[in-house]
């Protein structure tokens, strides 16, 4: 038996914002168990998906065939490959039981199925993307040119796209985690506009898209003022949205957009206090406000520790202008305040100084921000694309770092660690992983290898495998 999940990037939104088409069903292919969803095809001539989802549906089996790392392989102090072998993984209740190598025939007389052979990697992480606003799924649509455009015309623009994205934006956010799975993600983080125009429309119907696959993905939401927290006046909006279980408060550009550093600061910092929240801002700010307002940020969270742990920076841009110094005292003081970065690994003019963060013991991770939406049209929904990028951008050409530039899609699990010793999988481990055709996790980072099958809390929720 056997599970199959093709997704099609263009069946949902329309040049005048009408849902072309979506399904999913439940139903059973003979031969195989397999996990797809429909989309209809857009104007870009691709071929439409089956329209069948199929799910194994099993708590507890045997996955067969499967190709584990072992260890690197070395020419002298070098790793210069990777070493792996086939094992058998027992699964049971969204847990890995056992890890059982070729040879050793596993003793229960349970269901079988078979990775034929595919490699076996932790399931990646989009933790930050916007499911609640896309053009994914309709015609092609390229964004309008930002040059010249202040953050305020971008403001403006989409005041007036929101009401044509807005009656469809469930079947769509439906549609991006459909794709996220695909793609290896089976979490994420996902910022939900208030303001406004969306009111909390935007958020109900990202939560009812949610809570239609709460078994085959998790996600966490942020409350995301993007029309400015004091801009917008969404103080009561975003205090609404707390109370409807949302779990961050976020933030924007508290100078470019709110024009008042420290009153927009602390009014983010307030709602999260209030409600026992968590934060993740956007600060695309770079110099001088960009600076400061991290700083004002980390006086904040040092001077209360009940922040302690709380905050997330996404973007921050202004990292990449400052020097490695003043880099290297504010990525301590991230560690020790336990501050998250959240970056989408930028090129062209920004590079950040993300090895700087690793080395300082600094959380970072990573996310595909905008999927084919009013602000790049070049988002794939793909996080391994980002591991790529962290590679190319920081010298990772060898088997060793590019097997580590895996860590920034995956959160920090890697199958070996840096001796070469298997860390994953393990007994007792989540049962979040996906199956990829390819040699090992380097060949996978660089080449961005095609994904056979995805997994969360052992469900098979895109691809395929075959009954053994």
């Amino acid at each position: 038996m056997g599970i199959s999940n093709n997704v099609s990037r263009r069946g949902f939104l329309g040049a005048t914002g009408k849902l072309t088409g979506a399904c999913a069903m439940t139903g059973m292919l003979g031969g195989m168990a397999s996990a797809s969803y429909a989309s209809s095809m857009g104007s870009q001539g691709r071929h439409q998906d089956s329209d069948k989802k199929d799910k194994l549906t099993e708590h507890h089996y045997y996955l067969t065939d499967v190709t584990l790392e072992e260890g690197f392989e070395y020419e002298g102090d070098i790793v210069v490959g990777t070493r792996t072998g086939r094992h058998t993984l027992e699964i049971k209740d969204g847990r890995i039981t056992d890890v059982i190598a070729v040879g050793q025939e596993p003793n229960g007389q349970l269901p079988r199925y078979s990775a034929r052979g595919h490699l076996l990697l932790p399931a990646t992480r989009d933790m930050h993307i916007h499911l609640d606003k896309t053009f994914y799924g309709g015609p092609w649509r390229a964004p309008r040119s930002r040059q010249g455009k202040t953050i305020s015309d971008m403001i403006a623009l989409e005041e007036k796209l929101i009401p044509q994205l807005l009656p469809t934006s469930r079947e769509r956010a439906e549609a991006l985690i459909a794709l996220l799975l695909s793609k290896g993600s089976t979490v994420a983080r996902s910022h939900c506009n208030i303001d406004p125009v969306s009111g909390l429309k935007s958020l109900e119907h990202l939560q009812q898209a949610l809570d239609n696959h709460r078994d085959e993905f998790s996600c966490e939401i942020v409350a995301f003022p993007q029309h400015g927290l004091l801009r917008a006046d969404v103080d009561g909006l975003m205090r609404e949205a707390m109370q409807m279980g949302v779990q961050y408060v976020g933030g924007l550009d508290p100078t470019n957009v709110d024009g008042d550093m420290e009153g927009s600061l602390d009014a983010m910092f307030q709602i999260a206090i209030d409600h026992d929240a968590k934060i993740d801002i956007h600060l695309h700010e770079t110099g001088p406000s960009g600076p400061a307002a991290i700083r004002y940020m980390m006086d904040t969270v040092e001077s209360n520790p009940a922040l302690k742990g709380k905050l997330t920076i996404s973007h921050a841009f202004a990292l990449s202008t400052l020097d490695m110094a003043e880099v290297k005292e504010l990525a301590s003081r991230f560690a020790a305040q336990q501050v998250t970065i959240a970056s989408t690994v930028p090129i062209a003019g920004l590079v950040m100084p993300l090895p700087t963060l690793y080395e300082a013991g600094v959380s970072v991770m990573t996310g595909t921000d905008s999927v084919v939406d009013h602000w790049s049209p070049f988002g794939t929904g793909d996080v391994m694309d980002k591991a790529n990028l962290y590679a190319q951008l920081y010298g990772g050409i060898d088997e060793f770092q590019l097997s580590r530039a895996m860590s920034i899609a995956t959160g920090g699990i890697l199958p070996l660690d840096a001796n070469g010793q298997r860390a994953w999988p393990r007994s007792g481990d989540s049962a979040e992983f996906m199956l990829v055709d390819a040699s090992c996790s380097a060949e996978t980072v660089a080449r961005v290898s095609p994904r056979v099958a995805t997994f969360h809390q052992g469900r098979l929720v895109a691809g395929t495998v075959h009954q053994a």
